[in-house]
């Protein structure tokens, strides 16, 4: 009974041979056949690559990202002409990478005054430690007030018990109860240019131009007020000679990708910025001259213009002549 068969397998060898995956215990799985990079290369992290959270999107995304040149264009009308996925798909990809911290998009004012995007792609994940983005120049929002911490619960007093209502508590005079911070005044729109000549046919030409640039871009839906402080600049492009398709363009044209806070404030300010230079001067153009009808010669019964004093034309005037 002491004779082992050597070729059979124990227990403990056949244990780990169990429990490894299917492809593996088939000889399958992956190999890899590397061969080392000396130029066109990017370090990418394992930590992105076998990301448990981020989509295969949002990490073949970030690859890309990372390796593209300083400047190049990162926004999702850039993306949708490379890849074959759609916008949406592409803007949730990002927002994805902007939550776990391997994105980051900044606001920033150019010199000529418009707000671009700025979009910063990390190599290490910053959802911990993120800055806060640089505005540029941007107007600044109102500070959020600190939160205020709910008063602990009074005791009843006897006369609650009984179902009095209570005295309501005195304030002290001088003091301020209210604590709550005031809003914020809304800053008033820039000035536009004024037109020479308010004729109500080009303040109506100028107000229905802007009412229209909402076909163009639904973010430039303006009220009534806006429309009524922006029609005076608007006039005064149309009597520079500037056509209305003109002036849409100008006030449409190369607009941030970004949702505009005040679209009328941006309007206002390419209107003033953008003003053309007047039209040259011409000289006034004087009447025309007279047309008279057409009468026969008494002379040669020709036909010719000529005022109603003349009977005879031109060339038998000159023969009657000494």
């Amino acid at each position: 009974m002491d004779t082992q068969d050597p070729s059979a397998l124990t227990r403990a060898q056949s244990a780990p041979a169990a429990n490894l995956p299917r492809t593996r215990r088939h000889g399958g799985g992956i190999t890899h056949e590397n061969t080392r990079h000396t130029t066109r290369f990017v370090v990418i992290g394992n930590h992105l690559l076998q990301h448990k959270e981020l989509s295969l999107l949002a990490i073949g995304l970030s690859c890309h990202l990372q390796s593209l040149p300083t400047g190049a264009g990162a926004d999702i009308k850039t993306l949708t002409a490379r890849f074959p996925e759609g916008p949406t798909r592409i803007a949730a990809a990002l927002r994805e990478l902007e939550t776990h911290g391997y994105l980051r998009r900044e606001r920033h004012r150019t010199t000529t005054g418009r707000i671009v995007t700025r979009t910063v792609s990390c190599n290490q994940p910053q959802a911990s430690h993120r800055e806060p983005a640089n505005t540029g120049g941007c107007p600044d929002r109102p500070p959020a007030s600190p939160r205020q911490p709910r008063p602990a619960e009074r005791p009843h007093t006897p006369a609650e018990e009984q179902g009095q209502a209570p005295h309501p508590p005195r304030a002290e005079t001088g003091t301020r109860t209210d604590h709550r911070p005031h809003p914020r005044p809304r800053k008033a729109l820039p000035a536009v240019p004024q037109p020479s000549c308010t004729a109500p046919a080009l303040l109506q030409q100028a107000t229905d131009l802007l009412i229209t640039l909402r076909r163009h871009d639904p973010r430039l839906l303006l009220s009534a007020t806006d429309t009524a402080h922006l029609a005076p600049g608007v006039a005064a492009w149309l009597e520079r000679d500037v056509t209305p398709s003109g002036v849409r363009h100008a006030l449409t044209a190369d607009l941030p990708d970004d949702p505009l806070r005040r679209p009328a404030a941006l309007l206002a300010h390419r209107l003033t910025a953008q003003l053309p230079p007047p039209p040259p001067f011409r000289a006034p153009v004087g009447p025309p001259p007279p047309r008279y009808d057409v009468r026969n010669c008494d002379g040669c019964d020709r036909g010719f213009r000529a005022p109603e004093t003349e009977n005879r034309c031109r060339d038998c005037r000159a023969t009657d002549r000494p």
